[in-house]
């Protein structure tokens, strides 16, 4: 199975295409006997090379402003939703209650807006909180290398960007509006990130906004191929699926709970050395379930909103349309916070999802990484 989506991607003629036909036939329809078979050799391959450890972390939303228009997106500029960025100081008092949770592996996440997310407040977030976590990684808009390095010096070590689809022509379909219009553009942030000094690069694709396997394969490729260019860094990778958000968007190629499992095992035995990870977006029982066929990270007791840990910032609670800010009704004031950027599925505290995975006989991972390890390249 060769897509003609795939075949449009610029890494496509460097990717390893002996690796890409393992794949394509692992993905392909399975009866439940040969799926058990897949899923015994996924589980294989993660204790063998990941043992019975688990990363957690956790987001930590600085603002939802963007001036984007994504039709799937709870943070698009066409919602008129309750927006919020949080001060460097509010970031602190939300970074601060994280750190007492146990957490020390941040994700700073980010609606893409240059006005309110500049670089310079980026950089002053990050020295708020630099010393409370060893690991912080960025989940913000694409950024030029300079930008990138900004980051690296200022304390970051990981880049995440989904590519959300990697299909090029609903790719545009989905969006109508701002800098995340240019697909390349977004695609190569992060072999930017990687020139900049970054030594973990997140990638992902959004489950459905395309067909799943046509975007598996896709993603399988792009991996295929940082394995090879960005050989010095850690790559992992996201299976997020769309969750109901403002806006009300309907995925129009759901991806069912079954191909998500045959997704995860076949890409777990494809690329035994990758690091998987897991959100919140997933119902609890089902998050369990998948862990031992090749999750290596999942986020835990998330809010997808800037603010939510503490109500931190909400003072500053504005609503804002398509660019331009509208007065709050009285209803809107009482209790109000910032909307989230799309509904969680688990909502256990991280403490609840440490002692599951303890019971499962796994080993929570609050640190795997301290800053002072790092070395020049």
């Amino acid at each position: 199975m060769t897509s003609s989506c795939l075949q449009k991607l610029p890494f496509y003629t460097h990717c390893d295409r002996q690796l890409l036909s393992k794949f394509s036939a692992l993905i392909a329809p399975k009866n439940d006997t040969e799926l058990h078979a897949l899923a015994l050799e996924a589980r294989r391959l993660t204790q063998l090379y990941f043992g019975k450890t688990l990363r957690l972390y956790t987001p930590l939303y600085l603002s939802n402003e963007c001036i984007n228009s994504c039709v799937y997106c709870g943070f698009s500029r066409e919602n008129p939703i309750l927006r919020l960025t949080l001060s460097p100081e509010e970031v602190y008092q939300e970074a601060l209650y994280l750190w007492n949770e146990g957490f020390r592996s941040i994700l700073l996440v980010a609606g893409e807006h240059p006005k309110f997310v500049s670089i310079n407040y980026l950089e002053s977030c990050i020295d708020k909180i630099r010393k409370l976590f060893p690991a912080i990684a960025i989940e913000v808009a694409p950024m030029e290398v300079a930008e990138y390095e900004r980051m690296v010096n200022a304390g970051v070590e990981g880049v995440v960007v989904y590519q959300e689809t990697y299909n090029f022509d609903l790719y545009k379909l989905y969006h109508l509006f701002g800098p995340k219009k240019d697909f390349f553009w977004r695609m190569d942030s992060v072999e930017r990130a990687y020139a900049a000094g970054a030594r973990r690069l997140g990638i992902g694709a959004l489950f459905g906004l395309a067909p799943w396997r046509e975007e598996a394969l896709c993603l399988a490729a792009h991996t295929s191929y940082l394995l090879k260019k960005c050989w010095r860094a850690t790559i992992t990778v996201s299976l997020p699926r769309l969750r109901p958000a403002a806006g009300g968007f309907t995925p129009p190629y759901p991806m069912e709970d079954r191909d998500m499992f045959h997704f995860l095992c076949a890409f777990r035995v494809t690329f035994p050395q990758v690091g998987i990870v897991l959100s919140t977006r997933e119902q609890p029982q089902f998050r369990e379930k998948l862990i031992p066929f090749g999750i290596t990270a999942m986020s835990a007791g998330s809010r997808t909103e800037p603010g939510g840990y503490t109500q931190a910032g909400t003072h500053s609670l504005h609503k804002r349309f398509k660019g331009k800010e509208m007065p709050l009704c009285e209803s809107e004031k009482k209790g109000a916070k910032a909307t989230e950027q799309f509904e969680i599925s688990d909502r256990r505290t991280p403490d609840q999802i440490a002692n599951v995975l303890k019971t499962m006989g796994y080993e929570p991972v609050w640190k795997d990484w301290e800053t002072c390890l790092n070395r020049s390249r």
